[in-house]
């Protein structure tokens, strides 16, 4: 029995070593991953570093391109109503050669000043047009609150139908697609 019990304490004792084995190999495994485990940290680190740089400058990239078309849509719209105060401050000066030329002449001198009147009006008017400022002249047409401003109704009949534009009384003028000054107008009722 003195044998079983030394072969049971030799097993055990076998065992508990190769427990510690174990475990001390367990450390120095350890060991080896924790000295090498702060390159790989640092690699991981500037791995993690570098993606949100990477990130930082799409993104950044990317907010660039917007405000460059945000910038050309403001030039664009800029540009588009360019003289928009000039024509609007132009306007009564135009109204003013029209009811000039409206009169009649009788007289040599008279007619010369008409036709120097007419001149001038010719080339205020190529001057507009040439600026992109056009003439809403809606005789006969339907009425549109956008462009127009009714004044005056007057009844429907044959020649007018209901909702159209009778007469112009005053013209009005567009910009663009921006109305600088509504047409002052007659409407059927």
């Amino acid at each position: 029995m003195a044998d079983k019990e030394k072969d049971q304490d030799l097993k055990t004792a076998k065992e508990a070593a190769q427990k510690t084995d174990k475990k001390t190999d367990d450390k120095e495994s350890a060991k080896k991953d924790a000295k090498i485990d702060p390159k790989d940290q640092e690699i991981k680190d500037l791995k993690a570093k570098n993606d949100e740089l990477s990130d930082n400058l799409l993104r950044t990239q990317a907010e660039l391109q917007n405000m460059n078309k945000r910038h050309s849509k403001e030039v664009a719209g800029i540009l588009k109503y360019d003289g928009q105060k000039l024509a609007t401050e132009i306007l009564p000066v135009i109204d003013n050669l029209e009811r000039a030329l409206a009169v009649d002449a009788d007289d040599d001198a008279s007619k010369q000043l008409k036709k120097g009147i007419e001149m001038v009006q010719q080339h205020m008017a190529k001057a507009l047009e040439d600026n992109h400022v056009t003439v809403i002249d809606n005789a006969g047409e339907k009425f549109d609150p956008a462009n127009s401003q009714a004044v005056q109704t007057v009844p429907a009949d044959d020649k007018h139908k209901k909702d159209t534009v009778v007469q112009v009384l005053q013209k009005g003028y567009k910009l663009e697609d921006r109305v600088l000054r509504p047409a002052m107008v007659v409407v059927a009722q």
